[in-house]
């Protein structure tokens, strides 16, 4: 079929009022700025047959409180998540192999989050403002935390996170 829908994400203006989406079950891509400014929006429900999810998607999502990341998405683009304000924990599918640039810029009720050993790069400024994250449990070795390629400032006015490494803890 076409690439169109329900294969990509697209929220109409008109719609920026709901509280609730549960995405099509074939839906691959959510498109950029799909749900930006859905300021209503508690939770969403995201299929494991998405692949990547753009820059700016849920940008401005301030009452979303969760989000689970299917282990079928790849990447996560460019301020996805940034100014989701009341997100105060995420999971992060097994693929995912980069987390883009402020993707959890200004995420200030943010505590907890996950992060695969499939992460190989964390974007500049990704958790910036992130003031009350206290736990990144990371699915891999030290080494390997280590070993992720991290832009400049990606963990700048976070709170005295510890990262939960397989094989021990690391202090921020």
């Amino acid at each position: 079929g076409n690439d169109n829908n329900p294969y990509i994400i697209l929220v109409k203006a008109k719609e920026k009022s709901i509280t609730s989406c549960t995405i099509h079950e074939n839906t691959k891509f959510i498109h950029s700025s799909a749900f930006s400014g859905c300021s209503s929006l508690t939770s969403i429900t995201i299929p494991d047959s998405v692949r990547s999810i753009g820059s700016k998607a849920f940008n401005g999502c301030s009452s979303l409180t969760s989000i689970t990341i299917p282990d079928s998405v790849t990447s996560i683009g460019y301020q996805a998540f940034d100014g989701c304000s009341s997100l105060t924990s995420v999971t992060i599918g097994n693929s995912v192999t980069s987390i883009g640039s402020y993707v959890f810029y200004e995420c200030s009720n943010l505590t907890s989050i996950t992060i695969p050993d499939s992460v190989t790069s964390i974007g500049f400024d990704a958790f910036d403002g992130c003031s009350s994250l206290t736990s990144i449990t990371f699915q891999g070795t030290k080494a390997q935390w280590n070993a992720i390629s991290k832009g400049s400032y990606w963990n700048y006015n976070t709170g005295s996170y510890t990262v939960h490494c397989t094989d021990g803890d690391i202090e921020k």
